[in-house]
């Protein structure tokens, strides 16, 4: 049986936290950032969890967590 392969995007996007669930950070901040205020950009900076409908998912992309 050949080794499970983790999806390597999903690895640098997700980390495990302890209580099982995922975080990950928050889009919209790469570029076009003059016309976004500085309390949207703040607000942005902070890691969110991925939510229930989508765990399963990720998961299934990391394999062993």
């Amino acid at each position: 049986m050949p080794k499970m392969k983790s999806n390597r995007g999903a690895v640098k996007r997700f980390k495990k936290r302890a209580n099982g669930r995922f975080k990950r950070a928050q889009s919209h901040r790469r570029h076009i950032l003059t016309k976004k205020s500085t309390k949207r950009k703040r607000h942005l900076r902070a890691m969110d969890v991925v939510t229930d409908a989508d765990t399963p998912a990720v998961r299934r992309m990391i394999p062993g967590t």
